[in-house]
Parts: C-alpha cells; structure tokens; sequence
C-alpha cells in the first residue's frame, strides 16, 4: 500500500550548521516533518511533509492525559559514496507496528510506511551531515489525539516524523560510561509496555536516572521489576556482557526492548565465533564476575550510540572497574562493525542497508 504524500516546501529555511562537531544529540531540527491521520472511517489519510513547527493539539487530547504514545529512533547516513542510506529500517517499522498493538495504535503498512521514510529523507537529505560520526537521526512517533476525556481505545491518531542532524549520543563519545545499578525504582514489568517503545517506559526512568546523575553516573542499569534482581536494560540501551569468553545479554521476555542494535550486534557476534547467550544474568553473577575477574567487557547498544563500553559499575556501596576503565577490543571491533556497514566504510554483506537517494 502506498500513501499519497503531499508536499509544501518550507519558505523561510534555515541554515545548516557551520560546524559539525557542535551538532549534540536532538538538539537542531530540519525544515520539515511529515504528518499523517488515522480515524475508523478513512484510515490512513492525509500524508503530507510540512514546514516543521508546533502541532496544535485539544487541551483534551487523548495523548496528553493517558499517555497513549509511541516513538521509534533510527538514523540516516551519508556514505562515502555519497548515497543517503538507512540502517534495517523495516526492523523499525515491525517494531513500530509491535508497539502500537500494545497500546491499541492503528497499524502502518510496512512497505508503505518505508516509502514515508525515503521521501522524507529525500526530501531533507541537504541535512544529512558529511563529517565522521554524524547522521541524520529520524523520530517517528504516533499519539492518540481524540477530543475528549475518557479511559477509551484510540480512534484519532496522528503520526508523525521529525529529523535532527546529531553527533554522539553521550559527551563521552565512545569512551567507557559509569553506570549506576538501580535497586529501588523499576522500568518495566513482565506484561506490562516494557518490550514496546512508548514514552511511559521513559518517563518512569526520570528519577532513577537523576539520582544516579547526582551521585556521577551516566545511566542506569535496570533490574526486573519482580525479583530486583535479574540485569534488563541500561538506560536507553540494550546491555551486554563477556564473561570467561562467552556474551550474556538479558533474554527478551517481554520487559525488554528487543533492540534492533542488539539484533545486529547478536548477529555478527555469531558470525565471528562467539557463543551469545541470550538468558536470564542476575547482577549477583554479574558482581561475582566482576570481582573474580572473569567480567572481560560490558556495553551498552541502541541506535542513539550505537555501541558504548561501560567502564564503572556501582552497586550498593561498591563500584566495580570493568576492562581497566577502556574500551575493549571486541566492543571496538563491533562499533567499527556497525558503523563501518552504516557509513558505507565496509562491504554490507548482510545487505542490512536501504539506499534513499544520491546525496
């Protein structure tokens, strides 16, 4: 199914940023967005890309009250041929689709919806950064906006697109992050919107992650929400461990976002040799690992970093250094894996990557 997409060039655009290495993350946004309307009697409708600005929402707006909200990350690269590609951008819009079941959202063709994309990065590719590092990082999200109260399904939805030309994701870049384990606050339960991306999970994480930021940490690593005691996320990533020679990732068991990331790093993990186990790791064997020496390296993955070591890990009163405090060399060779298939740097033998247009 394809959406017919209207276009209104914006008439007042701005100027790209003169310096890349200042862009942050989310920080500057491009000249346009696209927007799109779902109700009962006509589906999807009304496609367009649109000067960027407010959204004008009902002071009773279904989204605004009960929070039926979600969003997916993903990015746009400028390779060194000079193409503007996406990276498994299906496995977004699956995900995407997952999400809106959950929280009773109308479904998007996927085709479709990857036709969306391509126009609209085509349509902003001046804003793709040229400088190592950067990309075009695209936030898709879909809300309820039906005018009045009332504990109901959703039946006005609205879906849109915004984009930002970004940098690194942390301050630190690639270098190792401290990481707070979290022992009192919970992200997500089994059965609850913990494996769907919706701004809820996020909200609930504010005052963990505040506190750990007071105290000189950089996320969080979150337990599970019934026995405290089972590793699940860090922060906004997924979470990954090499002990005694073998990765461990938490096991998607429906309190986890099953990152594409993580997908990815699983898959070239196996390829290369290691044995990944994907499994219940209670910070217990985590600590016991990390004080017998058999804890090689930890890191983070999710789209915003990409991959990031995790050089500290603090529990309880006790903080434990992990790979000296550095980046490993397996943690390195996945981020210049994925980066190098995103940035066009090496062959993408796994064909992982969707050309948009020609820069």
């Amino acid at each position: 199914m394809k959406y017919p997409i209207s276009v209104t060039k914006n008439p007042c655009p701005k100027e790209k940023p003169a310096d890349e290495s200042k862009l942050g993350f989310g920080k500057i946004f491009t000249d346009h967005m696209f927007m799109m309307d779902h109700n009962p009697e006509e589906g999807w409708h009304n496609g367009r890309i649109v000067p960027f600005g407010p959204i004008a929402l009902h002071p009773a707006s279904t989204v605004l009250h009960y929070g039926v909200e979600i969003f997916e990350g993903m990015k746009a690269y400028r390779s060194r041929s000079g193409q503007i590609r996406l990276f498994r951008p299906m496995e977004n819009i699956k995900r995407l689709n997952n999400s809106a079941e959950r929280l009773c959202l109308p479904q998007l063709d996927e085709e479709g919806c990857l036709e969306i994309l391509k126009t609209f990065v085509e349509t902003e590719k001046d804003w793709v950064p040229h400088s190592d590092g950067t990309s075009l990082y695209l936030r898709p999200y879909m809300f309820g906006n039906d005018p009045h109260l009332g504990v109901h399904s959703v039946k006005n939805t609205t879906f849109v697109i915004i984009c930002s030309p970004v940098g690194a994701y942390y301050a630190e870049g690639i270098n190792p992050v401290k990481i707070a384990i979290e022992s009192e606050d919970v992200r997500a339960v089994r059965g609850g919107t913990g494996y769907a991306k919706c701004g809820g999970n996020y909200a609930a994480s504010l005052r963990a992650g505040e506190r750990a930021e007071k105290n000189g940490y950089t996320q969080v690593l979150w337990l599970d929400g019934v026995e405290r005691k089972y590793i699940e996320e860090v922060g906004a990533m997924n979470v990954m461990f090499k002990i005694d020679g073998k990765i461990i990732t938490p096991k998607l068991t429906g309190s986890v976002l099953p990152g594409i990331t993580r997908k990815s790093c699983v898959e070239l993990l196996r390829d290369w040799g290691y044995t990944v186990e994907e499994r219940l790791i209670s910070v217990d064997e985590l600590f016991e690992a990390a004080a017998n020496g058999t804890l090689e390296e930890a890191w983070g993955t999710g789209t915003a970093a990409v991959v990031s070591p995790i050089g500290k890990l603090f529990y309880k009163g006790k903080e434990y250094t992990v790979c000296g405090n550095r980046i490993g060399d397996l943690t390195q060779k996945l981020y210049d894996s994925l980066t190098g298939i995103q940035w066009g740097k090496v062959a993408d033998e796994k064909n992982w990557c969707v050309t948009v247009c020609n820069g």
